[in-house]
């Protein structure tokens, strides 16, 4: 799409007010600080509360979004339709023996959110306990959190989100009589998990500053304000949450930032049993437990096993001291993921971007892994509800291959296909090719790329591509297959994933290689992945388009800033983009927990320059910006809404370029968007109308 084609229009322009601000002999200037509501906490939690003239303003870009858009508002109802056409509609989950019990969530058809049902015998009748539909009517947002029943099968907990905030309601039903009990726990986190006795709840607690805190004991039938407190993690920096260990004997209170934890247990035949800490916590050591037949098993980092090993102790354990190893650490090979059986351990490792399944049997210690063809592959194994048994199952894609789930007779080693993502609009994999690419970073760094394409596809240096990325907080960015790239790729677009440092695709040595000082290196690397598909004949500069959300958002943010002219056009999904002024607010949700993901630039000189140095709000430039689509969230407590929504003004105020800005906020709902799943084909159908009209492509 042209300049000319929009550069008539009325865009909205912010009023600019400038804030002067100090910190380590720097002084810059903030010229839309006013865009954050002093009472943001409250518009968070009620999005009616947000100060008029900020209200205002965004639905000026909200309006200003829908006018540009509006040339392609026929090829966005045709996504959807389109996108719906490849989601079987009645879906259904595999079930999960629990006892007498199977448990498994389903959609009717037409339906936005899920039924969660169980059957007495795998042929029994089946039994409704939670309509989602039925308990979102009426309302703007409603999203389901954690569900879990009562170890006797006689109640059901589940936790409901009505704002987006992410601040949940704790309700239970008789499963019995199918009616809610009057027991109502506001305010919480969302995780919770039940004692042994089926009458007791465990769950943790929102503070002022919406980090979850502490963990609460409720009684059924008891009132909420006298739920006694179980712990208070004392540092803010510090996240809890709560769940059970696989073998339903212990409860586990577990306290992490991103790179340092520490876990309390207590019985959960004792409920009101003191929490005990398993090991004090020790800065740069991660860990996570599960107890095994009167024993700890340990995934940690300890005793520098940068890529985790697995150690065992005695259930009196309270010091690393008493930790032995079981499976020793091997560099490069990141284990993931224990699952824990009576006679089985699982665990889910990754090399070199290709993760696998060891299992290993408990009483001889002999191990084998499951093998695949496919290279290019996500694999993720899925916890039972059952400790004793010989049964695994697992789940498998690739960009080509829709997703599988597997149960595997880990005695036999024999796997049966127990259901397969279908595509009702139809898919042959055959059809599409995928590979692996390696682009070369400027410190020499082999960056993998993913790449998917239609096998029919010939690209050259005329192709359309998409690049996605995230790099950030060891979270890897698997090849799996998602049915809605098909809108793009079978309209002549090439996918490819760039798996940058800050990720843990290659170990967690290429997660610490892209945090803190070297986060620069994230932004670096998707440059270079860009600049060796261009090169090597994909697509060319000026036809790649960019993705990504969240700190992905930040990713895209740096990159436009340093290299505009690599790309046509990009999509920063509720981006984290005011980086500096953020990690400087130690008010804010997420601020002293992401500290050592960023740097502290309150107390350390060195994090403040080098967050300034690629915070995406501080370095906009005079310049030619590509088209870009941006979106956030009124209720956002991980990327306030402002970050947004300042970028897309400081933006429009420097580009020397009249390419499409826009910026869409959802003013109901926060970091995850719309919550029906139909709903959020709307938000995918608008993000390909508009990178299809970004490259010329609305009549394909």
């Amino acid at each position: 799409m042209s300049e000319q084609q929009h550069a008539d229009r009325s865009e909205p322009v912010a009023d600019v007010r400038p804030v002067t601000l100090e910190r380590h002999g720097h002084r810059r200037e903030d010229p839309y600080a006013w865009l954050r509501d002093a009472n943001w906490r409250q518009a968070m939690r009620d999005p009616q509360r947000l100060e008029p003239e900020i209200r205002s303003y965004l639905d000026a870009e909200n309006a200003w979004a829908e006018q540009a858009l509006a040339p392609v508002a026929e090829l966005q109802r045709s996504l959807v339709a389109e996108l719906r056409g490849r989601i079987r509609e009645d879906d259904s989950s595999v079930p999960q023996r629990d006892g007498a019990f199977f448990y498994y969530s389903r959609f009717r058809e037409g339906g936005q959110h899920a039924l969660i049902c169980r059957r007495q015998g795998e042929d029994g009748e089946e039994q409704v306990l939670l309509d989602g539909d039925a308990e979102a009517e009426g309302l703007d947002y409603f999203h389901l959190g954690a569900v879990s029943h009562s170890q006797d099968h006689h109640y059901l907990a589940y936790a409901v989100d009505t704002s987006g905030a992410e601040i949940h309601e704790i309700r239970v039903r008789d499963l019995g009589t199918g009616r809610d009990l009057p027991d109502r726990i506001s305010g919480v986190h969302g995780d919770f998990d039940w004692a042994a006795d089926g009458r007791t709840l465990f769950y943790t607690t929102l503070d002022e500053e919406h980090r979850p805190r502490e963990v609460r004991r409720h009684r059924l039938g008891t009132e909420q304000a006298d739920d006694p407190l179980v712990y208070r993690e004392p540092d803010p920096g510090f996240f809890i949450g709560v769940g059970l260990c696989a073998s339903e004997r212990f409860l586990l209170i577990e306290s992490h930032d991103h790179i340092t934890s520490e876990t309390r247990v207590i019985p959960a035949d004792q409920p009101e049993a003191e929490p005990r800490v398993l090991a004090p916590r020790e800065r740069d050591v991660e860990y996570e437990v599960e107890e095994h037949e009167g024993r700890w098993l340990i995934r940690t980092n300890a005793d520098g096993a940068e890529d985790f090993c697995i150690m065992q102790a005695p259930l009196g354990a309270t010091s690393r001291e008493q930790w032995r190893i079981l499976v020793p650490h091997r560099s490069g090979c990141l284990i993931r993921t224990l699952l824990v059986y009576r006679d089985w351990l699982v665990r889910l490792e990754l090399e070199d971007g290709e993760p696998r399944i060891v299992v290993r049997r408990v009483s001889d210690g002999q191990e084998h892994c499951i093998a695949f063809d496919e290279s290019c592959f996500s694999l993720g194994v899925i916890p039972g509800l059952e400790y004793v048994t010989d049964n695994l199952r697992f789940s498998y894609s690739s960009l080509t291959t829709p997703a599988q789930v597997f149960d595997y007779d880990m005695a036999s080693r024999s796997r049966v296909l127990r259901k397969e993502q279908e595509i009702p609009s139809g898919h042959d994999p055959a059809q599409y090719v995928s590979r692996r690419l390696h682009a070369l970073a400027p410190d020499g760094a082999e960056i993998p790329i993913s790449l998917f394409h239609r096998a029919d596809l010939k690209p050259d240096s005329d192709t359309p591509l998409l690049l996605y990325g995230y790099g950030a907080y060891g979270i890897s960015s698997l090849p799996a297959f998602s049915p809605h790239r098909l809108s793009l790729v079978d309209r002549g677009f090439v996918f490819a994933i760039a798996h940058v440092r800050g990720g843990l695709e290659r170990g967690y040595r290429w997660y610490r290689q892209g945090r803190l000082q070297d986060k620069p290196n994230t932004f670096s690397d998707f440059i270079a992945c860009a600049e060796h598909l261009a090169q090597t004949g994909y697509t060319s500069t000026g036809r790649i388009s960019m993705h990504g959300g969240s700190a992905g958002g930040m990713l895209v943010g740096a990159v436009l800033n340093q290299r505009p002219d690599l790309f046509r056009a990009a999509v920063a999904d509720v981006p984290f983009v005011d980086v500096l002024n953020t990690m400087l607010d130690p008010d804010l949700p997420l601020t002293p927990p992401e500290w050592p993901e960023w740097g502290n630039p309150i107390e350390d000189p060195e994090a403040y320059h080098t967050i300034l140095s690629y915070s995406p709000y501080d370095n906009v430039e005079e310049q030619d910006y590509p088209h870009l689509l941006v979106t956030a969230g009124v209720s956002d407590p991980r990327v306030t809404y402002w970050e947004p929504a300042k970028w897309v003004a400081r933006l429009r105020a420097s580009r020397t370029n009249q390419n499409l800005l826009l910026l869409q906020t959802n003013m109901s709902a926060g970091h995850g968007g719309a919550s029906g799943r139909f709903d959020y084909l709307e938000e995918v159908a608008r993000r390909y109308a508009f990178l299809l009209l970004a490259n010329d492509m609305a009549d394909s």
